[in-house]
């Protein structure tokens, strides 16, 4: 058997009944054997300040860094916002990218996301994987998990229902868990 896995799943919405969230839900339910998905709560880490930065990390930002340095990869869920991704995401990688030795670097990583549209989120997709590998990480190549009608392939509870999708981000969590060990 191989080592444990542990995957940080980081959703770029807050919103209490976000697609995004629930994506991350889903795949804390169909990560590979051996492989834990820990969602991390992205609602206390303040705006990104130099300033404030170079005067020693707040707490809620460190303990961001803390587990991107003690994950073997991670997994972003966000929304697709005038054809970018979530703010919340880019604040919290601010965070994460900067110095003394930036955890993320070296990480496998992947992007994913839900939204209403056809496209889903395709062009944040894109985005957040250019600023993933200027961050020096490893992304995972091929096809992405890109859910578009959201609305239709989730239930009132937030269940991802849709079992082609299912299937399809279980078989992208295998390539995510593949390269998390090939990088250990």
């Amino acid at each position: 058997m191989s080592d444990p896995l542990t995957i940080l799943a980081l959703s770029g919405s807050l919103r209490k009944g976000s697609y995004n969230t629930a994506l991350l839900h889903a795949a804390a339910e169909l990560a590979p054997s051996g492989t834990t998905v820990r969602i991390f709560d992205l609602s206390e880490i303040p705006l990104y300040n130099d300033d404030v930065r170079t005067q020693g990390y707040p707490a809620p930002a460190e303990a961001l860094r803390k587990a991107v340095a003690e994950a073997d990869a991670l997994l972003i869920s966000t929304p697709e916002y005038n054809r970018s991704f979530s703010g919340i995401i880019k604040n919290a990688l601010d965070w994460v990218s900067r110095p003394p030795a930036p955890p993320a670097a070296g990480k496998a990583a992947s992007v994913i996301g839900a939204g209403p549209g056809a496209l889903g989120t395709a062009l944040a997709n894109y985005q957040l994987r250019q600023v993933l590998s200027v961050m020096g990480c490893h992304v995972v190549p091929g096809a992405e998990v890109l859910v578009g009608g959201a609305g239709s392939k989730f239930d009132a509870e937030g269940r991802l229902t849709d079992e082609g999708t299912r299937k399809f981000l279980g078989e992208h969590l295998a390539k995510l868990a593949d390269l998390a060990r090939r990088l250990k």
